[in-house]
């Protein structure tokens, strides 16, 4: 099992759009949303991609889906310490820890530092989350089938809903998708004034 990392923006009730979200997902009984979505939990971790060494860093997948690039990008990187030395922001974020496709339940699975929070339904692009930002695939699952970061508890339902997600769906780029584990760490990024629990800072 392959763990990776990430670190994403924060979304929450403090930013504006918050209640025309909730709104329009229909995901009323969120506290916060954790996704791997890009538009909604961006990416803030600024690799120099003129260097060859950031590029050890760079976690990058065969690109099915055109001949442009050999390779795509996953917005995850191999390396905790590369993550947080790259981090761009001095305020609150998520710092997360990854596993694509895991083949066996990841809740039971203890990182340390981090607790597991669920499975998101990215699509293979690594840009949209199937679960939180399509608009709802009702076909296929509800929004009460997600808990309060709005992702999917149990890795047998997740698999579930990627399957029939695709069969339900399948000329919609975004259901087609990767079921990635997450866990979040418990208190880098989680306060005001991160910048002081990185490293070097």
């Amino acid at each position: 099992m392959t763990f990776l990392y990430a670190a994403r923006a924060t979304y929450n009730e403090e930013y504006s759009s918050w209640q025309g979200y909730i709104q329009w997902s229909r995901l009323t009984h969120l506290k916060e949303l954790v996704s791997l979505d890009g538009p909604l939990n961006g990416d803030i971790v600024e690799p120099d991609y003129d260097s060859a060494d950031d590029w050890n860093y760079i976690h990058t997948v065969e690109n099915e889906h055109t001949d442009l690039y050999d390779s795509l990008q996953t917005g995850f990187y191999t390396s905790l310490d590369y993550v947080l030395k790259r981090v761009s922001t001095t305020v609150e974020f998520n710092l997360l820890t990854v596993v694509i496709e895991p083949g066996q339940e990841c809740s039971v699975i203890e990182r340390e530092g981090f607790e597991f929070i669920g499975y998101d339904l990215l699509d293979k692009d690594f840009s949209i989350s199937a679960l939180t930002n399509c608009g709802g695939f009702d076909e296929t699952f509800l929004p009460s089938d997600q808990n309060d970061k709005g992702l999917i508890n149990e890795l047998a339902k997740a698999y579930d809903i990627k399957r029939r997600l695709l069969e339900n769906n399948p000329d919609e780029t975004h259901a087609d998708t990767n079921v990635i584990a997450i866990w979040r760490h418990k208190t880098l990024g989680r306060i005001n004034g991160v910048v002081s629990l990185l490293p070097n800072t």
